[in-house]
Protein backbone atom coordinates (compact mmCIF):
# COMPACT_ATOMS: atom_id res chain seq x y z
CA UNK A 1 0.00 0.00 0.00
CA UNK A 2 1.28 3.68 -0.51
CA UNK A 3 1.99 5.80 2.09
CA UNK A 4 -0.75 8.06 3.69
CA UNK A 5 -0.77 11.79 3.16
CA UNK A 6 0.15 12.07 6.98
CA UNK A 7 3.36 9.71 6.42
CA UNK A 8 4.28 11.41 3.32
CA UNK A 9 4.00 14.70 5.38
CA UNK A 10 5.86 13.28 8.40
CA UNK A 11 9.05 12.80 6.04
CA UNK A 12 9.47 16.20 4.45
CA UNK A 13 8.49 17.68 8.06
CA UNK A 14 12.37 16.35 8.08
CA UNK A 15 13.72 17.21 4.96
CA UNK A 16 13.56 21.13 4.35
CA UNK A 17 16.90 21.94 3.94
CA UNK A 18 17.43 19.31 1.28
CA UNK A 19 15.15 21.38 -0.82
CA UNK A 20 16.10 25.27 0.14
CA UNK A 21 19.18 25.28 -2.13
CA UNK A 22 18.31 27.49 -5.26
CA UNK A 23 21.32 26.76 -7.56
CA UNK A 24 21.04 23.08 -7.26
CA UNK A 25 17.51 22.84 -7.13
CA UNK A 26 16.05 19.59 -5.43
CA UNK A 27 19.08 16.89 -7.38
CA UNK A 28 17.18 14.06 -7.40
CA UNK A 29 15.23 15.24 -9.75
CA UNK A 30 16.83 15.27 -13.30
CA UNK A 31 17.42 18.71 -15.05
CA UNK A 32 16.49 20.68 -11.79
CA UNK A 33 18.24 23.74 -12.35
CA UNK A 34 17.39 24.02 -15.73
CA UNK A 35 13.54 23.20 -15.15
CA UNK A 36 13.60 25.95 -12.81
CA UNK A 37 14.79 28.36 -15.03
CA UNK A 38 12.38 27.26 -18.14
CA UNK A 39 9.37 27.84 -15.92
CA UNK A 40 9.88 30.64 -14.08
CA UNK A 41 11.10 32.85 -17.50
CA UNK A 42 8.10 31.12 -19.03
CA UNK A 43 5.30 32.04 -16.40
CA UNK A 44 7.24 35.79 -16.41
CA UNK A 45 6.83 36.37 -20.24
CA UNK A 46 3.36 34.38 -20.61
CA UNK A 47 2.22 36.71 -17.98
CA UNK A 48 4.17 40.01 -17.33
CA UNK A 49 1.63 42.19 -15.25
CA UNK A 50 1.22 39.28 -13.05
CA UNK A 51 0.44 40.32 -9.53
CA UNK A 52 -0.29 37.01 -7.95
CA UNK A 53 1.34 33.76 -7.81
CA UNK A 54 0.20 30.22 -6.01
CA UNK A 55 2.99 28.16 -5.59
CA UNK A 56 1.27 24.43 -5.21
CA UNK A 57 4.07 21.99 -2.81
CA UNK A 58 6.05 24.55 -2.42
CA UNK A 59 8.31 23.15 -0.62
CA UNK A 60 11.56 25.63 0.46
CA UNK A 61 10.40 28.26 -2.00
CA UNK A 62 12.64 27.50 -4.44
CA UNK A 63 10.09 28.36 -7.95
CA UNK A 64 8.67 31.34 -6.34
CA UNK A 65 12.15 32.85 -5.43
CA UNK A 66 13.36 32.45 -8.84
CA UNK A 67 10.18 33.91 -9.86
CA UNK A 68 10.32 36.77 -7.95
CA UNK A 69 13.76 37.61 -9.96
CA UNK A 70 11.66 38.17 -12.47
CA UNK A 71 8.90 39.05 -11.50
CA UNK A 72 9.51 40.96 -8.28
CA UNK A 73 6.92 41.79 -5.09
CA UNK A 74 4.21 39.63 -6.66
CA UNK A 75 1.48 38.63 -3.36
CA UNK A 76 2.50 34.92 -2.73
CA UNK A 77 0.05 32.18 -1.86
CA UNK A 78 2.07 29.09 -0.63
CA UNK A 79 0.46 25.56 -0.22
CA UNK A 80 2.05 22.57 1.34
CA UNK A 81 1.38 19.84 3.62
CA UNK A 82 4.67 19.87 5.60
CA UNK A 83 4.47 23.43 8.10
CA UNK A 84 8.17 23.47 8.01
CA UNK A 85 8.68 23.63 4.72
CA UNK A 86 5.62 26.24 4.80
CA UNK A 87 8.00 28.45 7.36
CA UNK A 88 11.15 28.03 5.49
CA UNK A 89 10.12 29.40 2.22
CA UNK A 90 8.28 32.09 3.91
CA UNK A 91 11.86 33.22 5.31
CA UNK A 92 13.62 33.05 2.71
CA UNK A 93 10.65 34.69 0.27
CA UNK A 94 10.03 37.68 2.53
CA UNK A 95 13.80 38.54 2.77
CA UNK A 96 13.56 39.24 -0.93
CA UNK A 97 10.23 40.40 -1.44
CA UNK A 98 7.85 43.42 0.05
CA UNK A 99 4.52 41.41 -1.47
CA UNK A 100 1.96 39.53 0.54
CA UNK A 101 2.53 36.11 2.01
CA UNK A 102 0.02 33.48 2.66
CA UNK A 103 0.44 30.29 3.60
CA UNK A 104 -1.83 27.40 3.55
CA UNK A 105 -0.78 23.74 5.29
CA UNK A 106 -3.16 21.69 3.00
CA UNK A 107 -3.23 18.67 0.52
CA UNK A 108 -4.21 20.75 -2.84
CA UNK A 109 -6.97 18.21 -3.13
CA UNK A 110 -8.52 19.45 -0.23
CA UNK A 111 -7.58 23.07 0.00
CA UNK A 112 -10.24 25.74 -0.98
CA UNK A 113 -8.54 28.05 -3.36
CA UNK A 114 -10.65 31.42 -4.82
CA UNK A 115 -11.65 31.69 -8.09
CA UNK A 116 -9.69 33.41 -10.68
CA UNK A 117 -7.33 34.85 -7.73
CA UNK A 118 -4.15 33.73 -9.09
CA UNK A 119 -2.29 35.08 -12.66
CA UNK A 120 0.25 32.42 -12.25
CA UNK A 121 0.28 29.00 -10.61
CA UNK A 122 3.33 26.66 -9.96
CA UNK A 123 3.38 23.00 -9.43
CA UNK A 124 6.98 21.63 -9.29
CA UNK A 125 7.41 17.57 -7.87
CA UNK A 126 3.83 17.73 -6.17
CA UNK A 127 1.14 15.88 -8.72
CA UNK A 128 2.79 12.67 -8.81
CA UNK A 129 1.41 12.31 -5.30
CA UNK A 130 -2.04 12.12 -6.64
CA UNK A 131 -4.09 8.62 -6.66
CA UNK A 132 -7.21 7.91 -8.77
CA UNK A 133 -7.93 9.91 -12.17
CA UNK A 134 -10.56 11.02 -10.34
CA UNK A 135 -8.27 13.29 -8.08
CA UNK A 136 -6.21 14.19 -10.86
CA UNK A 137 -8.66 15.62 -13.03
CA UNK A 138 -10.21 17.40 -9.91
CA UNK A 139 -6.94 19.32 -9.29
CA UNK A 140 -6.69 19.95 -12.88
CA UNK A 141 -9.70 21.36 -13.09
CA UNK A 142 -9.50 23.46 -9.45
CA UNK A 143 -5.85 25.03 -10.99
CA UNK A 144 -8.14 26.04 -13.90
CA UNK A 145 -10.93 27.59 -12.12
CA UNK A 146 -8.49 29.52 -9.85
CA UNK A 147 -6.60 31.11 -12.53
CA UNK A 148 -7.69 34.49 -13.96
CA UNK A 149 -8.06 34.63 -17.91
CA UNK A 150 -5.10 34.35 -19.38
CA UNK A 151 -3.47 33.18 -16.53
CA UNK A 152 -0.93 29.95 -16.65
CA UNK A 153 -0.19 27.03 -14.91
CA UNK A 154 2.88 25.28 -14.95
CA UNK A 155 4.26 21.50 -13.69
CA UNK A 156 7.64 20.27 -13.12
CA UNK A 157 6.90 16.49 -12.22
CA UNK A 158 8.24 12.85 -12.30
CA UNK A 159 6.19 11.07 -15.02
CA UNK A 160 5.65 7.91 -16.52
CA UNK A 161 5.58 6.09 -19.43
CA UNK A 162 2.64 3.86 -20.77
CA UNK A 163 5.16 1.31 -22.87
CA UNK A 164 6.94 -1.79 -20.45
CA UNK A 165 10.00 -1.15 -22.45
CA UNK A 166 10.29 2.38 -22.51
CA UNK A 167 9.65 2.58 -18.51
CA UNK A 168 12.35 0.22 -18.06
CA UNK A 169 15.17 2.11 -19.87
CA UNK A 170 14.13 5.23 -18.79
CA UNK A 171 13.73 3.61 -14.95
CA UNK A 172 17.67 2.41 -15.64
CA UNK A 173 18.28 5.52 -16.97
CA UNK A 174 17.58 7.69 -13.72
CA UNK A 175 19.45 4.81 -11.51
CA UNK A 176 22.05 5.38 -13.32
CA UNK A 177 21.80 9.59 -12.54
CA UNK A 178 21.24 9.03 -9.12
CA UNK A 179 24.10 6.50 -8.03
CA UNK A 180 26.57 8.70 -10.57
CA UNK A 181 24.87 11.89 -7.83
CA UNK A 182 25.28 10.26 -4.48
CA UNK A 183 25.94 6.63 -4.76
CA UNK A 184 23.88 3.09 -4.97
CA UNK A 185 22.64 3.27 -1.37
CA UNK A 186 20.88 6.73 -2.66
CA UNK A 187 19.69 5.70 -5.40
CA UNK A 188 17.56 2.71 -3.85
CA UNK A 189 16.45 4.63 -1.24
CA UNK A 190 15.09 7.38 -3.99
CA UNK A 191 13.34 4.52 -5.64
CA UNK A 192 12.31 2.79 -2.33
CA UNK A 193 10.18 6.46 -1.85
CA UNK A 194 8.88 6.74 -5.42
CA UNK A 195 7.29 2.85 -5.04
CA UNK A 196 6.16 3.54 -1.71
CA UNK A 197 4.33 6.96 -2.13
CA UNK A 198 3.89 7.78 -5.85
CA UNK A 199 1.67 6.90 -8.34
CA UNK A 200 3.08 9.22 -11.86
CA UNK A 201 0.97 9.44 -14.95
CA UNK A 202 2.81 9.71 -18.16
CA UNK A 203 3.32 12.98 -19.91
CA UNK A 204 0.52 13.01 -22.68
CA UNK A 205 -1.81 12.03 -20.00
CA UNK A 206 -1.13 15.57 -18.45
CA UNK A 207 -1.69 17.00 -21.32
CA UNK A 208 -4.94 15.30 -22.46
CA UNK A 209 -6.08 16.57 -18.53
CA UNK A 210 -4.88 20.50 -19.30
CA UNK A 211 -6.86 20.51 -22.73
CA UNK A 212 -10.31 18.89 -20.78
CA UNK A 213 -9.96 21.02 -17.81
CA UNK A 214 -10.17 24.34 -20.17
CA UNK A 215 -6.62 25.43 -21.00
CA UNK A 216 -6.73 27.15 -24.84
CA UNK A 217 -2.90 26.20 -25.01
CA UNK A 218 -0.54 23.75 -23.71
CA UNK A 219 2.93 23.74 -23.95
CA UNK A 220 6.01 21.49 -23.55
CA UNK A 221 8.95 23.26 -22.01
CA UNK A 222 11.44 20.21 -21.81
CA UNK A 223 11.24 16.13 -21.06
CA UNK A 224 14.42 14.47 -20.17
CA UNK A 225 14.12 10.19 -19.13
CA UNK A 226 11.51 10.57 -15.98
CA UNK A 227 11.17 14.31 -15.76
CA UNK A 228 9.01 16.65 -17.73
CA UNK A 229 8.29 20.13 -17.64
CA UNK A 230 4.67 21.77 -19.32
CA UNK A 231 1.93 24.10 -18.69
CA UNK A 232 -0.83 25.52 -20.22
CA UNK A 233 -2.80 29.14 -20.62
CA UNK A 234 -6.33 29.89 -19.21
Amino acid sequence: MKSTVDQIRQRFDHDVERFSNLETGQSATIDAPLVLELITTVAAATNPGATHVLDIGCGAGNYTLKLLQRLPNLDVTLVDLSQPMLDRARQRISAVSHGSITTLQSDIRDATLKPEAFDIILAAAVFHHLREDAEWEAVFRKCFEALKPGGSLWISDLIAHDAPAVQAVMWQRYGEYLAQLKGEAYRDQVFSDIEQEDTPRPLLYQLRLLKQAGFRSVEVLHKNTMFAAFGGIK
